[in-house]
């Protein structure tokens, strides 16, 4: 950058709208740093009350504030462009939001892959989970109103709003009253493994804490058993199944 550059009113227009981006990637760093910093010292239950209360505020005021710079309306703390799409254009917004996700961490794993080996990057990425996991129960509890313990059909629910069920193909079958089946038929990454020749890759070591820590954040009595998952062999119509029972 230019020596004449000595503050931000000194920025191009180019500049500046890059400084933008990279602010509000500084909040998103922030956000996240404070969640993890209150989990790390007074832990997950006190993490995520004060995430109940820090959230809402937060970003009620921050889309307050971008809605009279950028001239958007807010209805009931939504923005007004949002409730103006149609069904399906908001459900395009959603799954591109869902597979953001995905690419997001595949590009965490593979930064530490990249950088310091497959090792390293699955034992980041299990660790992740087991954090992941249980906050996104949390937010979907909170989201459908499942109470504390919403049972096997309170997590057959909550297995349909996770941001997976957006980009991947899954089912569910009753196995007695006590305990269903759920099965993962077309994984979004393991498709596209396949259509380049790759074997499966071997994410069992992530879906047993994914799946077992999702499932007693829902409801703390019920258990998780692994079916199959990579490295496992598999049917063709699937690619992992658990089996949950009360």
């Amino acid at each position: 950058m230019a020596d004449t550059v000595r503050t931000t009113d000194d920025l191009n227009q180019e500049q500046t709208a890059r400084f933008v981006m990279d602010v509000m990637h500084r909040t998103m760093i922030h956000y996240a740093l404070w969640f993890t910093e209150i989990r790390h010292q007074m832990g997950m239950e006190k993490a995520l009350e004060a995430l109940s209360v820090a959230s809402k505020k937060s970003v009620g005021l921050q889309l307050n504030r971008l809605s009279k710079i950028l001239g958007f309306e807010m209805q009931d703390g939504i923005p007004k462009p949002l409730l103006n799409m149609e069904k399906k254009d908001l459900l395009a917004l959603l799954d591109g939001a869902s597979i953001n996700w995905l690419t997001n961490d595949g590009v965490w794993f593979q930064s530490v892959e990249f950088t310091s080996g497959m090792n390293d990057a699955k034992r980041c990425n299990d660790s992740c989970w087991a954090h992941f996991s249980p906050f996104e129960a949390w937010s979907i509890k909170r989201f459908l109103g499942l109470g504390d313990q919403p049972g096997l059909e309170g997590l057959k629910k909550a297995l349909s709003f996770r941001v997976y069920a957006r980009i991947n193909v899954q089912s569910f079958s009753d196995d007695g009253p006590d305990a269903f089946i759920f099965r993962m038929n077309e994984c979004r990454v393991q498709v596209a493994r396949k259509s380049k020749n790759l074997p499966d890759y071997p994410c069992k070591s992530a879906g047993l804490v994914e799946y077992t820590y999702f499932a007693r954040a829902i409801d703390p009595r019920i258990k998780t058993e692994c079916i199959g998952c990579p490295p496992d062999d598999h049917p063709d119509d699937w690619y992992c199944a658990w089996r949950f029972s009360l």
